[in-house]
């Protein structure tokens, strides 16, 4: 991170009001890298604050500003699990937020971003002790923002951080263990234990589980049903099959004809699942955004390629130096399109995926001129 940039995130960090910051001069990689070390952890606050980015201008002041600006903001930040809130305002219940705002009489386009926070919180017992602890999960945690995120976000973070089959039936065991979570406190309390301070806040913030295991359940059996699938999961699915096959074969055998109606529908799935085509590695989350870059750097490399073997000039090694920034860009993009619960393996054949595509596109493009 250069110098400037990670002074501008060591100001936004040290913040203890409101305040704005100007992104102009700043290209995308670097605003990125604000973006990600400002609000990567929560602020240690006793209120909410605001944090405006000015990302755009009218026609005096536009060429300050990179038209990607809001854009990259706005991306980092959703990587960091903030919602887009257009109603958001200075209150500690709109942490984790941000909105876009255009500012008429200033003709300024800016970003206001609304921190997540720990805020200190103790108090005190009859023995003068205090009391307080840290949370049941981190706040930027998958089990935290399943557990507490709206029946409005929630259906729109399933789809963006867990695409898979398999991603999908790892949320399905969060929000049961969650639910046991919140049965042991009701226990807890139904035996005349007081909760703790951290327990309470975990209990009144997490709502409608039986909702979202619905959901969460309905979107698995819509992947199987349309074949959503891919070849390990297929593999997977049909074993579990063939486990119940061969369980109710036995029972069968030992009496239970009733079982055969199991028997046959267990067999019908398996069918269906083995004609399912398996698909290939999920797209990559920001892919579009990936794929624009790409394109980007698309003439940079051909101007590099026919540029060997003689001095550049300055303008030539000015445009060549945004090379290094755009891969550099599509490593942070690709890192950041990892959903919950994905395997090292999983997430490896998604991003060679990606490359691949782009390298075939590439070759097809050359051979058609």
């Amino acid at each position: 991170m250069s110098n400037s940039a990670s002074g501008m995130a060591g100001s936004i960090r040290g913040a203890t009001e409101s305040e704005t910051f100007d992104l102009g001069g700043h290209a995308p990689s670097s605003i990125s890298s604000i973006i990600q070390s400002a609000f990567a952890e929560p602020f240690s606050l006793e209120e909410m604050i605001r944090i405006t980015f000015v990302t755009g201008a009218g026609k005096l002041g536009r060429q300050k500003y990179d038209d990607r600006a809001a854009q990259t903001v706005t991306s980092v930040l959703r990587d960091l699990e903030f919602v887009e809130d257009r109603g958001a305002s200075a209150v500690l219940e709109c942490a984790g937020s941000f909105k876009l705002q255009h500012d008429t009489g200033k003709n300024l386009k800016t970003v206001v971003v609304f921190p997540k926070v720990t805020v200190s919180k103790q108090s005190t017992d009859p023995s003068g002790m205090t009391t307080g602890g840290q949370p049941l999960f981190p706040e930027s945690s998958p089990q935290h923002m399943i557990a507490t995120s709206s029946m409005e976000v929630f259906p729109r973070m399933l789809s963006s951080q867990c695409p898979s089959w398999t991603q999908k039936k790892a949320s399905l065991k969060i929000i049961v263990e969650i639910q046991q979570i919140l049965g042991s406190l009701e226990e807890k309390l139904m035996h005349g234990t007081l909760m703790t301070e951290t327990e309470q806040d975990f209990y009144d913030t997490t709502s409608n589980l039986e909702q979202k295991e619905k959901i969460m359940k309905k979107e698995m059996h819509s992947c199987v049903e349309v074949g959503k699938l891919t070849q390990k999961e297929k593999i997977k699915l049909i074993g579990q099959v063939n486990d119940k096959i061969d369980l109710l074969e036995k029972e069968i055998s030992n009496g239970k004809e009733k079982l055969k109606a199991q028997f046959e529908q267990a067999r019908e799935r398996k069918q269906m699942l083995e004609d399912i085509k398996a698909q290939g590695p999920h797209a990559l989350r920001h892919e579009p955004e990936i794929q624009k870059l790409r394109s980007e750097m698309r003439p940079l490399l051909k101007l590099e390629q026919e540029a060997k073997g003689r001095l550049l000039t300055l303008k030539e090694s000015t445009i060549l130096a945004r090379t290094e920034e755009i891969v550099e860009e599509i490593q942070q993009l690709e890192m950041k399109s990892r959903g919950w619960f994905e395997e090292d393996i999983d997430f490896t054949a998604r991003v060679q995926a990606s490359r691949t595509a782009a390298a075939v596109k590439e070759k097809k493009q050359k051979n058609t001129k």
